[in-house]
């Protein structure tokens, strides 16, 4: 059995940073040790999460998916939850999570009437956990939707000011070949904004050729 370590890290890499010291300790104080930790900057609310899947191809039977909070795995709409709980309980993955204390028993051995039972119970309080967790995000996106309409009807309203400074850094990074999870780990960026600036870079790169 092996655990593996899922951290869809915030934009502060000081929050990821703490949520990885919790999950060391977490398992320290079980006796384990955690094999590989995954680190991206990915959206919970979809399914397009490289490293995520990257560890599920990592695991074998039994193995342990250990995460920090059920949001971190999932901020998903009821039929893309349904896609990856079929994956996590195709692979047989059992997942723990720090704040759903009935997974916890899964970082140890249980008879096989047990570990049904407790595999039952963990499978319906992630889907509960899972529901809150997307509402959570809907309510938000809906209060932030309000919140720009409110302001473009005042006229406040100006839209997102590029971060001029963080983009020169992140593209200098580019050009001396950094690798992209170097750039996000130093400048939390996303992969959005680091596909953009990437091409901007080729560009400018393929104009310096020619001339």
């Amino acid at each position: 059995m092996f655990v593996r370590a899922y951290l869809r890290a915030s934009t502060k890499e000081q929050d990821a940073r703490r949520a990885k010291d919790d999950l060391i300790e977490f398992v320290k104080e079980r006796g384990l040790q955690i094999a590989a930790f995954y680190v991206e900057n990915e959206s919970g609310a979809s399914l397009a999460r490289p490293e995520l899947f990257r560890l599920l191809d990592d695991c074998h039977e039994g193995d342990i998916l250990l995460i920090e909070q059920v949001d971190r795995l999932s901020r998903l709409n009821a039929d893309d939850w349904n896609k990856l709980k079929a994956e996590l309980q195709a692979r047989r993955v059992r997942v723990v999570a720090l704040d759903l204390p009935t997974s916890w028993m899964m970082t140890g051995s249980t008879d096989d009437i047990t570990g049904r039972m407790m595999n039952a119970l963990n499978s319906m309080m992630l889907d509960m956990l899972a529901a809150i967790a997307r509402k959570d995000y809907e309510d938000r996106r809906r209060r932030q939707k309000q919140g720009i309409e409110k302001l473009k009807a005042e006229g406040g309203y100006k839209g997102r000011k590029p971060n001029d400074q963080r983009n020169a850094a992140i593209m200098q990074m580019l050009r001396r070949g950094d690798s992209w999870n170097t750039v996000i780990a130093a400048t939390g960026a996303s992969r959005s904004t680091l596909s953009r600036l990437s091409k901007q870079v080729k560009v400018e790169a393929a104009a310096e050729a020619v001339s």
